[in-house]
């Protein structure tokens, strides 16, 4: 016995959608994130080159790009992903 699919009732919040939302937000707050540890890392070595490379900015432009490439890696992958099932959504009616 199937049971023929039901119609999607635009009114209803999907919770797929929700969820991707949710994911949305905390992957572009992480690249945000992300790209400032970076650019602390980069302004670090800068004043580094500049003036006296200490050890403490040595551990700030390490602390960058360790804690910057943490960040950064799942949310670039999950921001195509999470575009990838929007752009397959649309293509497909939903």
């Amino acid at each position: 016995m199937t049971s023929s699919p039901q119609p999607i009732d635009p009114t209803s919040p999907d919770p797929v959608r929700q969820r991707r939302k949710r994911i949305a937000l905390w992957t572009s707050v992480a690249s945000r994130l992300g790209y400032s540890c970076f650019g602390a890392s980069i302004i670090s070595v800068a004043i580094g080159l500049l003036g006296s490379f200490t050890p403490l900015i040595g551990r700030i432009a390490t602390g960058g790009l360790i804690v910057g490439s943490i960040l950064l890696a799942p949310a670039i992958v999950l921001g195509y992903a999470i575009k990838a099932a929007e752009k397959e959504d649309r293509l497909n009616g939903v």
